[in-house]
């Protein structure tokens, strides 16, 4: 019984992990690739190369480069078919030309909007059938991107709630890690292409297995509704209702784009909820204890520190290493900030005696001064980026003996682009909880 049971379970998975389910997805909602009209033997469905498995990855820069880089499900040395334009012949999925098939005439050809972070492929063209879609998707992508938390956490945290701000940064920086050290460990390549559309290739070179995007994407907005439904005053349906439709149009989105499976989007979501289920009845606890502990600012970074170091001995080096470090930096300058703060009786959280918060009335004013704070601290935090990287790089690569002319280059490398993430995103995380409300204060912004 017990066997059976696992059987059925394996070929469901294999099943959920077929790139024909993703391909098959895109074709509906207008995403169509330039294949060659004769499809290679590696289209089929029994093909090896669809099967998820260790990738093996090319060697790049040479043999003393930390980099190593995979496009598609294996590492031959002929390189995986790619979607784009391969003449003038669009081929849909029963092996019909675009021609044949009458594409209408509002058809854009449209190419990925970011190279690979990588390996620098600025990927090919496709063509878009539906508009809507193709934004909408693009959007929900860009809800589970760290470049959307990097906004939004410090926008929650300067003129909403710090304290359900600094509760995220936790939640968000134990599930990147966890799914970039699980992706690490799992060695899963991304969806086959062909039959898959790559409507991004920003992340094509990562393993994919689970999508930490899904785990992000969904853990945010359900951790977000968690922390605020009692302290805020809005009903419990449309609570629910926001976090249940931001994580579906993560998860969605990720199938849309060509960089996951069926199976490891929803894998993500449901990883998403264990981590969460995991943390959230701790949270008060951490928050307390970065607060008040005089030894809290020590055990922050040894911890991360460790963390780090398991995580990046997992594997060779990948694009996913920087956004670990990225989000275990961000975590410890964060952490580090709410302990100050705390010493130093700045941005003291409401009484319990003044919950449930209610939003104050929208006035011109308002929202004038939520954007003069936005911006300011913004501005602060990008001049502290950019003096950090200014510093960090060069005298990593001094360090190492490594060329510091080309930044880019510089960064391929493993020992120059772990630290350099550490430390600038630690003193970036440092400085939206600290360094920008003292600003806010000098300025009477507060």
């Amino acid at each position: 019984m017990a066997n059976d049971f696992v059987e059925k379970f394996v070929r469901l998975c294999n099943h959920l992990q077929d790139p024909r389910h993703v391909a098959k997805f895109q074709h509906v909602c207008g995403v169509k690739g330039t294949f060659p009209v004769k499809p290679t033997e590696s289209d089929g469905a029994d093909s090896g190369t669809e099967r998820p498995g260790l990738r093996k990855r090319v060697q790049q820069g040479g043999p003393d480069s930390d980099v190593t880089a995979g496009n598609g499900a294996s590492g031959d040395a002929t390189p995986p078919q790619v979607n784009g334009r391969q003449g003038d012949v669009t081929v849909g999925l029963d092996g019909s030309s675009a021609a044949a098939a009458g594409v209408e005439r509002d058809t854009t050809r449209a190419k990925p909007l970011r190279r690979n972070s990588l390996t620098g492929d600025v990927g090919q063209e496709f063509l878009i059938q539906n508009k809507f879609l193709f934004y909408l998707f693009t959007f929900g992508t860009e809800l589970g991107n760290e470049m959307f938390f990097i906004v939004f956490f410090p926008f929650l945290f300067w003129n909403i709630d710090a304290l359900v701000s600094r509760r995220l940064i936790v939640v968000w920086a134990w599930n990147l890690f966890v799914g970039q050290s699980t992706k690490d460990m799992v060695r899963w390549s991304r969806p086959a292409s062909p039959p898959v559309v790559k409507v991004e290739v920003f992340y094509n070179s990562e393993y994919s297995m689970p999508s930490t995007h899904a785990m992000t994407g969904t853990a945010i907005p359900f951790c977000l509704f968690m922390l605020t439904y009692g302290r805020w005053q809005y009903s419990f349906l449309f609570g629910f209702c926001v976090a249940l439709s931001w994580s579906i149009l993560v998860c969605v989105s990720r199938i849309y784009m060509g960089m996951h499976s069926v199976l490891e989007v929803i894998t993500g979501f449901l990883y998403s909820l264990l981590i969460l289920a995991v943390f959230q009845p701790i949270l008060g606890k951490i928050d307390s204890f970065y607060m008040t502990d005089p030894f809290a600012p020590l055990v922050i970074i040894v911890s991360h520190v460790s963390l780090g170091l398991v995580a990046f001995s997992l594997d060779s080096w990948s694009t996913s290493r920087g956004d670990t470090a990225q989000a275990l930096g961000t975590g410890v300058g964060a952490a580090i900030g709410t302990h100050v703060n705390h010493q130093l009786g700045l941005l003291l959280d409401p009484p319990l005696a003044s919950l449930p918060l209610t939003l104050p009335p929208v006035t011109a004013g308002l929202v004038a001064l939520a954007l003069l704070r936005f911006f300011t601290g913004v501005a602060v935090i990008l001049i502290t980026r950019m003096v950090m990287k200014a510093v960090t790089i060069p005298f990593l690569c001094r360090l190492f003996g490594l060329p510091s002319d080309d930044v880019r280059q510089a960064r391929q490398h493993m020992k120059v682009e772990l630290p350099y993430r550490y430390i600038v995103y630690s003193v970036v995380g440092f400085s939206c909880v600290c360094v920008v409300p003292l600003i806010f204060r000098i300025l009477n912004l507060a």
